[in-house]
């Protein structure tokens, strides 16, 4: 059936006109709203030694998100450039088709290998926002951020940062609402912005506090930390702060002031976060968490069987040891009906045998007598006939 005469004679809402292919990434869209399986996005940020990275790595592992941290998506897209620069040796028989492709790869790559290297001399071993900013947004786009989400861990920190690293550089990617244009990606933008915050004498006494183990090699020395904090408040005392560009996009921040809860693992903030987001929305079990709950399945499977069996013998112990007693009790119940039985037969035995002794056995005993000596041809008629003649009620 021709698309035309569907549109012309059927009054239907034709709303993918184009096809399916055309109309992929709505269905897909659909298809994730309708079964809940949007990512969630977070951005933790505040002062130095609040708690950041711990509570993000529990959000992360509460929500099953990635974890992105500066300071590794930096070693990694490093790292990348540097395996694209000094490539592994290809085998022999692999095609020479893409090799002019893979040259002007390599040479991007040193390229921008070079001038992360020059800008980290100019600038003590840090890295320029341009670099960061680019790095950053590629881990943003990247698949397994797009489809399951990330928690954005200390970054960015101004609102310059925010601006460049939200913007939306391509065109045909920009959504229009009612005619208004986002000025943010809205793919890559975090739904939702943790402000975290306490006293400078309370994170102060928290960094003091820290074990030599912990604050050895880091940034919570006593010299980093103090510049580091004083830094964090004068960026964050000027009218445009990172927390000024989320307002003005109306992504609102969750300002939690960690020092008032006085709690040192940070459950509090914790909880107090999950509420706030929501409950996760997330693809399932992964296979390792799969496999696990199947051997505690197992385990407790094999704990509920044993369990049983145990309870089941036990049971039968018991049964068997009440089966005797209640044996051994009704024997002796039986014994004692028996002894009173003969007892009483005993008792009612005696006027029967008094009287038998008294009237009965005397002429008995002489018919008896008197049968032996005589031996008559019928003893049952001779002693009858003795005791009806000699029967003492009669003489």
């Amino acid at each position: 059936m021709e698309a035309l005469f569907v549109k012309e004679n059927f009054n239907i809402r034709w709303v993918a006109q184009t096809g399916f292919v055309e109309n992929i990434n709505n269905i897909l869209k659909e298809y994730k709203q309708s079964r809940g399986l949007l990512p969630i996005k977070i951005c933790v940020l505040g002062p130095p030694a609040v708690g950041k990275s711990s509570i993000a790595e529990e959000l992360a592992k509460y929500y099953k998100l990635h974890h992105i941290k500066l300071k590794d998506v930096i070693a990694e897209a490093i790292a990348k450039l540097e395996s694209i620069v000094a490539p592994k040796d290809r085998g022999e028989g692999e095609e020479e088709a893409g090799e002019e492709e893979v040259e002007e790869n390599v040479e991007d790559a040193q390229e921008l290998l070079e001038g992360i290297r020059e800008s980290m001399e100019q600038n003590a071993g840090r890295l320029e926002d341009q670099y960061i900013i680019r790095f950053m947004k590629e881990k943003l786009k990247s698949m397994p951020c797009r489809n399951q989400g990330y928690i954005l861990d200390g970054y960015p920190k101004t609102y310059d940062q925010a601006k460049d690293l939200f913007s939306n550089e391509d065109e045909e990617e920009e959504e229009e609402i009612r005619g208004k244009m986002f000025p943010f990606d809205k793919l890559i933008i975090p739904e939702f912005v943790c402000a975290l915050d306490a006293s400078d004498e309370f994170l102060k006494e928290r960094v003091i506090n820290l074990p030599e183990s912990v604050v050895s090699g880091t940034h919570y020395s006593q010299d980093l930390f103090l510049r580091a904090l004083s830094d964090y408040r004068d960026i964050n005392t000027e009218d445009e702060t990172v927390f000024n560009y989320f307002d003005e996009i109306e992504i609102h921040p969750i300002h939690i002031d960690v020092g008032k809860l006085e709690d040192a693992q940070n459950r509090l903030a914790v909880k107090q976060l999950i509420k706030e987001i929501g409950e996760p929305r997330n693809y399932g079990l992964t296979d390792e968490e799969k496999a696990e709950e199947e051997r505690k399945a197992a385990e407790e499977r094999l704990a509920r069987e044993a369990a049983e069996e145990a309870e089941r013998e036990h049971n039968e112990a018991v049964e068997m040891a009440e089966r005797i007693a209640r044996w051994d009790a009704w024997n002796k119940q039986l014994e004692e009906v028996k002894r009173e039985e003969r007892e009483l037969l005993e008792a009612q035995s005696i006027p029967l045998r008094n009287y038998l002794m008294t009237y009965v056995m005397p002429t008995l005993m002489q018919g008896l007598n008197e049968c032996c000596k005589v031996r008559p041809d019928d003893p049952v008629d001779f002693l009858a006939e003795y005791l009806f003649k000699n029967n003492p009620e009669m003489q």
